[in-house]
């Protein structure tokens, strides 16, 4: 299935291209006066900044520019593409040449690639830190494990100091540049021959993970069965059938799941496309059946209730045995009266103009024409979720893959939860800003767990299939990147790799021993 055309998409593809053109087209003139009054390196306030006068675009600039944009687009290509990576970065690169050159980039390893192409300094996009790669590192699992930077600190390590992490926290780590280090990650997870079998990636489950928040904060709510006492938050995390995590959205308190789970469907982060969503019996209603029969999407929720569900028919034709479990009539003549509604409805949502959470809420309120375009939206729901019962009731398969699916989704919270131990697994960010920063290096950490499980998965397969054992396809398919019996997760952290593994390419020696029987 192709993905539908979004022109605001392209429309902002090609002002951001405009822009960046014109950035790197300008040269800067050369700062003239004292030389105290000069810039030593240091830099420019946001004062200096603006005081610095205009320049006009030149031929020789512009040419040069677009020569350093396709090094930069060649340079890119290995790590998922340059139109994922953030404007700013891609501009900032561009511009200043003469500080960070792209053959200096290409010779790097992949972690300081994707540190430098995707973390930027929030204030100097074009400034560059050393072994900013190693300090990103610490400071991720610091966030995800939930332990603070004791752990990570090195005195001795001018990247490692408590210092130099507070400040990369604080100017590289940001919720969009988290989401392009992900999509890097998924991306290349995806490619992966193992990660194909595993699934293609169209099918994805959406389950909450929930988190106590021990403040008091309005960003946090009260739940006696999650939380007991106390407040907190529920992470809604999209994972796809080859286990990599494609997009998280944070909420506040438990509630309901359906608002939520297009939103990340329609704003994709990752060259993932799923056009199945799998979540379980809480997380549908006939509003959301609508929305993805509109959107063109299949819904497949797990029903805990089929016996009891309520069919619904078009017409009244005799449907034989049926006719006395589909007693319910869709009303088609208002879906004719609000189809242009219903239209609309669709096409706001794909061109982004609002999002599925908001439209939701606002189809609650109680204005005439909202409550009728609400009911008219549910009986298209209604249809769209008879059929999916028929289906989930006749046909075996279906139902496994449903379970399967959602079996990945929770082995995957599984694995954030063991990640994220310190402080007994709560969240102490009082702010949505910081939980989400929070959550999302925790994501992050955990798409790197899978990454590595499955590269090495895969090295363990070819060595088995070079040593003439026979692995059966079955047996494969069963396999799983969520374990952590060879990672340890608490202690002492050193961030430091061998010099084996520096170059590109380079990998661990794998544990060929045979194991011993007890």
């Amino acid at each position: 299935m192709g993905e539908p055309d979004r022109p605001t998409e392209i429309h902002r593809g090609r002002s951001d291209c405009a822009q960046l053109l014109g950035d790197v087209a300008r040269q800067r003139p050369e700062v003239t006066g004292p030389a105290d009054q000069r810039p030593t390196g240091r830099r420019l306030s946001a004062l200096e900044r603006l005081r610095r006068p205009e320049v006009e675009p030149t031929i020789g600039g512009l040419i040069g520019g677009l020569a350093r944009v396709r090094e930069l687009r060649a340079l890119a290509d290995g790590l998922g593409g340059l139109d994922a990576l953030p404007v700013a970065r891609v501009r900032a690169l561009t511009v200043d040449a003469e500080r960070t050159r792209p053959a200096d980039i290409s010779k790097m390893s992949d972690a300081r690639r994707i540190a430098t192409l995707t973390f930027t300094n929030d204030q100097e996009p074009s400034a560059q830190l050393g072994d900013l790669h190693m300090s990103l590192c610490a400071v991720l699992v610091a966030r995800a494990c939930n332990v603070g930077y004791k752990p990570l600190v090195d005195e001795g390590n001018p990247a490692l100091r408590e210092a130099r992490l507070r400040y990369v926290a604080q100017r590289y780590l940001r919720p969009e540049t988290l989401a392009a280090a992900n999509a890097r990650i998924v991306d290349f997870h995806a490619k992966l021959e193992l990660a194909e079998r595993w699934g293609g990636g169209e099918i994805a489950s959406i389950d909450g993970l929930r988190f106590v928040v021990p403040r008091r904060t309005i960003h946090a709510a009260y739940n006696r069965r999650y939380f007991d006492r106390r407040r907190g938050v529920t992470l809604l995390g999209t994972t796809a059938d080859h286990y990599a995590g494609l997009h998280h959205v944070v909420i506040t308190g438990t509630q309901p799941d359906a608002p939520f789970i297009l939103d990340g469907l329609l704003d994709p982060q990752t060259s993932v496309r799923p056009h199945e969503i799998v979540t379980d019996t809480a997380g549908y209603t006939d509003v959301i059946f609508g929305l993805f029969r509109l959107l063109g999407y299949q819904y497949s929720p797990r029903l805990a209730d089929a016996g009891g569900a309520t069919f619904w028919r078009i017409n009244p034709t005799d449907h034989g045995p049926l006719n006395r479990l589909a007693r319910h009539q869709v009303n088609t003549p208002l879906i004719e009266a609000h189809y242009d509604d219903l239209l609309r409805v669709a096409g706001s949502l794909l061109q982004r103009h609002t999002t599925a959470s908001q439209l939701v809420r606002a189809l609650r309120s109680h204005t005439r024409h909202l409550a009728s375009l609400a009911r008219a939206l549910q009986h298209v729901g209604r249809a769209a979720k008879t059929i999916h019962l028929l289906d989930y009731c006749n046909d075996q398969p279906f139902r496994r893959r449903i379970l399967t699916q959602l079996n990945r989704g929770e082995s995957r919270h599984a694995l954030a939860r063991d990640v994220c131990h310190g402080h007994r697994g709560e969240l102490r960010q009082r702010y949505r800003h910081g939980q989400e920063q929070q959550l999302g290096a925790l994501g992050l950490i955990v798409n790197a767990i899978v990454l590595y499980n499955t590269i090495y998965t895969q090295r363990a397969l070819d060595h088995l299939a070079a040593t003439g054992m026979r692995v059966d396809d079955v047996d494969v398919e069963r396999l799983s990147p969520l374990g952590t019996d060879h990672i340890t997760l608490t202690g002492r952290y050193r961030i430091a790799l061998p010099d084996a593994l520096r170059d590109r390419g380079g990998y661990r020696e794998l544990n060929t021993t045979p194991a011993v029987a007890a």
